[in-house]
């Protein structure tokens, strides 16, 4: 009879359920499929480093122990979260041990490589580039801003995506059979399930495993679980979201993108979106008022009050209540008349200045409150604009002299811009006839 201290607890879910091969992990299909990138690499049997990079839960460190197997090579898998300087040295001494006495090429997982910092991830290199061990690492992290150059120019980078509602569907199919095959699930349990999990295989696992827990009590097991039992044993998931990484900032960009595009059901849910993942409301509403400057700008100036206010109105009520104002002003920006034509103005004539040598004022444009300063002729001939035919001196120049009209400002024939354009027009047309004079 084994006693209690003879017995092994049993893996997580998602540990007991990991793929031992590669037609055992579901999604990754673009890397996996027969004919796709990691498929030709795994059969042809020669490693290469890589860096694996995707949200979590979608099979990063999977796919590096099956590379393993794959490649016939000895397998070390380090934590860049909790690993330092002894533990890269630990490693590269255990590869160096499995070539010495094996003849066995390693391969080394640094998962979360981007949390190494430049000399961590520069201790690599020279291994990498021995050939001591083919170097695998996993990232949540853009590489391109979080692994050194020279480790990057190294490895090849695989972007892994996450699961679709249909490859959370086949995961959960295999996890109920594994887990709890004597209970039933309704549909809505299933969906609420995959909803939850947000595309996070792991997730899934974890989530199943707590119902699997709340479900077969000894007291009283549940033989059907629906949508009201999954809501009552779960608390609510936040959507997967990192407040500093690349997803933020993808959501940023696609929150700015739908309002530039006129598409105030798609910027509705970005703006959505980000708040449900933790978003600072008074961030949002800063980009808010930059969107109506950059996107919008005098095509309809009152995009720019609105955002204003809406901002206003968030610093007075707070959350939730003030998040619809900055909802409401996220709607009037998509479907407001759209220019960039000043934003570009400014751009221009930002670069132009920057380049170009201090230009002096002109005399007739000169401030003259002095004697000395109308003896010197400041201000001399300076024609008031509102003593001329329209309210305009035609022909009269506000540029350094030698200056070529640069027409930075262009507007575009939408909205109030409009306007000004045939206004710019009729200005310009009274410059020609001053000149012809």
């Amino acid at each position: 009879m084994s006693s209690l201290f003879d017995s092994t607890p049993p893996p997580p879910l998602a540990e007991a359920l990991r793929p031992k091969t590669i037609e055992e992990v579901i999604g990754q299909t673009h890397l996996l499929a027969p004919g796709k990138p990691l498929n030709l690499a795994f059969a042809s049997g020669k490693p290469h480093s890589m860096i694996l990079w995707g949200p979590p839960g979608v099979g990063k460190t999977t796919l590096a122990r099956l590379s393993a197997k794959a490649f016939d090579r000895e397998f070390i898998a380090i934590s860049a979260v909790l690993a330092g300087v002894k533990e890269i040295r630990e490693a590269i001494e255990k590869a160096q041990q499995n070539m010495a006495q094996y003849g066995k090429q390693t391969i080394l997982f640094v998962d979360e490589i981007h949390r190494f910092n430049k000399s961590q991830q520069d201790a690599l290199l020279p291994h990498v580039e021995s050939g001591l061990f083919t170097f695998i690492g996993a990232t949540t992290e853009n590489p391109s801003f979080e692994v050194n150059s020279a480790l990057l120019s190294r490895a090849q980078v695989y972007v892994l995506k996450s699961l679709t509602a249909d490859e959370l569907k086949q995961l959960f199919k295999r996890a109920h059979q594994h887990a709890m095959p004597d209970v039933q699930f309704d549909d809505s349990a299933i969906n609420t399930l995959i909803s939850n999990a947000d595309g996070d295989a792991r997730r899934l696992l974890n989530l199943l495993e707590q119902i699997r827990n709340a479900a077969l009590t000894p007291n009283s097991p549940i033989k059907v679980v629906d949508q009201v039992f999954i809501e009552n044993a779960l608390t609510t998931q936040a959507r997967r979201f990192d407040k500093g990484g690349d997803q933020f900032y993808d959501q940023i960009s696609a929150l700015h993108k739908s309002v530039r595009g006129s598409d105030p059901d798609a910027a509705l849910y970005w703006f959505c979106r980000m708040l449900d993942g933790g978003a600072d409301p008074r961030y949002l509403a800063r980009r808010i008022i930059r969107m109506a400057w950059e996107d919008i700008g005098l095509a309809d100036p009152r995009a720019m009050q609105l955002a204003n206010d809406a901002a206003q109105t968030f610093e007075r009520l707070g959350s939730p209540e003030g998040e619809l104002a900055l909802g409401q002003a996220v709607v009037y920006l998509a479907v407001a008349s759209k220019s960039n034509a000043s934003y570009n103005a400014f751009n221009a004539a930002r670069a132009y200045v920057a380049q170009d040598q201090s230009q002096a004022v002109p005399n007739h444009l000169r401030n003259a409150p002095t004697k000395l300063m109308k003896e010197l002729g400041h201000g001399k001939e300076y024609r008031y604009a509102h003593d001329e035919p329209h309210g305009y001196a035609a022909g009269e120049s506000y540029l350094p002299e030698g200056m070529p009209e640069p027409h930075w400002y262009e507007p575009v024939e939408r909205g109030l811009e409009s306007q000004i354009k045939e206004k710019i027009a009729f200005l310009r047309k009274l410059d020609a006839e001053h000149q012809k004079k």
